[in-house]
């Protein structure tokens, strides 16, 4: 029996590190998932291992070669953003991999934005909302200015996709997924890096900027292999999307954030956007994609354990509590939203957190609130990005697409849409893949990728 083709994946979240083998279907054939301890940088805060991470690749690698049963016919890498791996003279790493969480100097951030225009202006060009270390072009201003005798040495800085790559590969590459997502590196207005890049210097660390869709030969242990140079996981997410569907949509990709994605909103980011935590990124064909950012996933899990606390119940019964129309319906007539100062507070300020819970006869109201609660923040948010675009789409994926109560009240929020919960195994993997598809599979792209299932409107709430 002849061995399979597949694709290997290796796709590194901050949490787990996985592995993959995608069949020319795009189906699951093989994975394998590790956890990493953390260790700390040279300033005693946590960051990632990157030595640990290093070996895994290649223990990952030897480990799928091995496996007769499969024939690797390409290999591609996708990890978060935000991070940068430098390298020395000799190409291994000379700096720890700093945690994008990692504070940054008040000093440094206002001697950076009093040069390069002010927060607001600099903002608008990068499509960066200030964010410190998560801004990793910040990551290397900060190395030139804090430690200048590391700065000097560092030959190549590599975002991690790239550094993942460059292992198996050895080549330098930019990617334009991970440059173009609020690094405060790329300059929207120009589609160019911005000017301080250049004025620095710090473009001479940086390596060759390549599209998402460019692959190297590359050998390993005496196979020859089709290897990409890597994305970043916000954008591989959203290629099963564009490669599924022709007509306008919009993506709220759910779980501690949830993120809404517009590929088909063109506009500039205005400095309202910008207070309003949305920021633009770039697709791995370079287009924009303006997203919008709400912190609704973590706002659920914290008070569903104050909902399950008051009511002595298990927090495992909301996973699956089902949407009740007459419930909303009490709620909206028996309570109103707290007041809201100003928008901005609307996005950043815990709605339900103001509620008394005595308030309510049952935890099954007091859930319901909660999510007419963020839903309220949601509908706010998403609109932000669909503003000045033709969409008539939306899709949801992630933990909230499970949720009946959160897709019914979407359903409801955006009447002019069609809204489905999506679903599909592996998305930022099945991305990463797909972005190489033409490099090894001979075989169409399946018509089959996501599965969608549609919420309309009851006609009780269109009355």
């Amino acid at each position: 029996m002849s061995a399979q083709p597949v694709i290997a994946i290796i796709d590194v979240g901050k949490t787990n590190k996985k592995l993959f083998l995608f069949d020319r279907h795009y189906k699951i054939v093989f994975e394998r998932t590790a956890r990493f301890v953390e260790t700390i940088d040279d300033d005693g805060f946590p960051c990632e291992n990157v030595e640990s991470l290093r070996l895994s690749v290649f223990e990952s690698l030897h480990e799928i070669i091995a496996l007769t049963e499969f024939e690797i016919k390409a290999v591609n890498f996708s990890t978060y953003g935000a991070s940068f791996v430098n390298l020395g003279s000799d190409g291994n790493p000379i700096t720890p991999l700093y945690n994008y969480l990692k504070p940054f100097p008040a000093e440094l951030k206002k001697q950076f934005y009093d040069t390069y225009g002010g927060e607001e202006s600099f903002s608008y060009k990068t499509a960066s909302p200030v964010l410190g270390h998560l801004n990793s072009g910040m990551q290397l201003y900060w190395l030139k200015y804090a430690k200048p005798d590391i700065y000097k040495q560092i030959i190549k800085s590599l975002h991690l996709p790239q550094y993942i790559s460059y292992l198996v590969t050895g080549k330098y590459f930019s990617d334009i997924t991970s440059i173009g997502c609020h690094t405060n590196l790329w300059d929207f207005t120009k589609e160019d890096y911005h000017e301080w890049v250049y004025k620095e210097g710090v473009i001479g660390k940086l390596a060759p900027v390549s599209s998402g869709e460019q692959v190297v030969e590359a050998s390993f242990e005496g196979r020859n292999i089709v290897a990409g140079i890597g994305l970043h996981d916000s954008s591989a997410a959203l290629i099963p999307y564009l490669v599924s569907f022709q007509e306008p949509f919009v993506l709220i990709s759910t779980g501690t954030w949830c993120i809404s994605l517009n590929p088909f909103n063109q506009a500039p980011l205005t400095i309202e956007e910008l207070r309003h935590d949305c920021l633009s990124f770039l697709s791995y064909e370079g287009r924009p994609v303006k997203a919008a950012r709400l912190f609704a996933g973590n706002e659920h899990e914290e008070q569903v354990k104050r909902i399950a606390e008051h009511f002595n119940q298990n927090t495992i019964r909301y996973r699956t509590m089902e949407f009740d129309r007459d419930v909303i319906a009490f709620l909206r007539e028996k309570f109103k939203n707290p007041k809201i100062s100003d928008t901005v507070k609307l996005i950043n300020e815990s709605l339900f957190a103001q509620r008394d819970l005595s308030s309510f006869e049952s935890d099954d109201q007091a859930y319901h609130q909660l999510m007419l609660d963020i839903m309220t923040q949601q509908r706010f948010s998403t609109q932000l990005i669909l503003n000045g675009s033709e969409v008539k789409r939306m899709f949801v994926d992630g933990g909230f697409s499970k949720n009946s109560i959160y897709m019914n009240l979407l359903a409801e929020a955006f009447p002019g849409m069609e809204v489905f919960a999506a679903s599909m195994a592996q998305a930022t993997a099945l991305g990463t893949a797909l972005a190489i598809h033409k490099e090894w599979n001979e075989k169409p792209l399946p018509n089959d990728l996501i599965e969608l299932k549609y919420y309309s409107i009851p006609q009780e709430m269109m009355r």
